[in-house]
């Protein structure tokens, strides 16, 4: 990917584009110094080269370190390994050009055109599966990330309370989370937890295992919850339990009023698929499609 030196601010249907040279970006991120940013310079002026390519043929960065400046330049953020607590399971926040995040962009696009683009009232969705071990957690976790590199405000809840994986995928504490709001001991703001480093993101984790948690699903505050979210989201994404193993998953679906299924290659079976889809669509929930997970 090419760079230039610097991009002048213009306004363009009322949008600006950015005005920072990648050159002052890596500066200021400490991963090229003032001296190395001058040499790349005077090459480029004598050869009429590209700053990336001029910087790449000088050996004083490599071609992630552009697609990183640009990403920043392009308010398109993303995680360099090693330096953040985020999992690099996520690879929708740390490897955002390679061919399986580019499939679930595609995934997000038909998400935006079968649910949240075609009514206003449609905010959130439940990310099942029949059984553990489909990927549902790890679909759900980099789907948030691409939605929210698409400049939506994201919230992503993990209402998995049996066992709950958002947590440990983003890197923060499990404290307090949902858990702790539908049995009214904590407030959303308490409970809900910005991922500084990806904008337009934000966790709400589980919290505290509790001795009820399909009980606490079942709850008029859990909708009440959603509809109050709603109002400061584009996009809810929720992490359920296995739909096999617990009907926790399915009052969540419920509640959410419709479902992604998460299927896994030569793991799940089609018939357990087959019951979970049943259960939803008598409980009117809508089935907004399925995804193979092959990662």
């Amino acid at each position: 990917m090419n760079s230039t030196t610097a991009i002048v601010t213009k306004d363009i249907g009322g949008a600006k584009l950015p005005n920072r040279s990648i050159g002052a970006i890596l500066i200021d991120l400490g991963r090229l110094t003032p001296e190395a940013a001058e040499r790349i310079l005077r090459l480029q002026r004598d050869r009429g080269m590209r700053f990336g390519d001029a910087a790449i043929e000088l050996g004083l960065l490599t071609q992630a370190d552009i697609e990183f400046a640009l990403s920043r330049q392009f308010d398109y953020p993303y995680l360099l390994k090693g330096e953040s607590r985020v999992s690099e399971e996520l690879i929708a926040a740390y490897n955002p050009f390679s061919p399986q995040v580019e499939a679930l962009r595609a995934l997000r696009s038909q998400l935006m055109l079968r649910w949240f683009d075609s009514d206003i009232d449609r905010k959130a969705i439940a990310v099942t599966s029949a059984a553990r071990g489909e990927g549902r957690s790890f679909i759900a976790a980099n789907l948030a990330v691409v939605f929210s590199q698409l400049g939506e405000r994201t919230l992503l809840i993990d209402a998995d309370m049996r066992h709950p994986r958002q947590h440990d995928l983003f890197g923060m504490h499990n404290r307090t989370g949902l858990s702790a709001i539908l049995s009214s001991r904590a407030s959303p703001p308490e409970a809900i937890q910005r991922v500084p480093s990806l904008v337009d993101l934000s966790v709400l984790p589980a919290g505290p295992m509790p001795p009820n948690p399909q009980e606490l699903l079942g709850r008029a505050t859990f909708p009440q919850l959603l509809e109050e979210l709603a109002l400061a989201f584009d996009v809810i994404l929720i992490d359920t339990p296995a739909g096999s193993d617990y009907a926790d998953g399915q009052t969540a679906a419920v509640r959410a009023g419709s479902a992604l299924m998460v299927v896994r290659k030569n793991v799940s079976h089609i018939a357990a698929v087959r019951t979970l889809v049943d259960h939803f669509v008598h409980a009117n929930v809508v089935v907004v499609g399925s995804v193979l997970n092959d990662f």
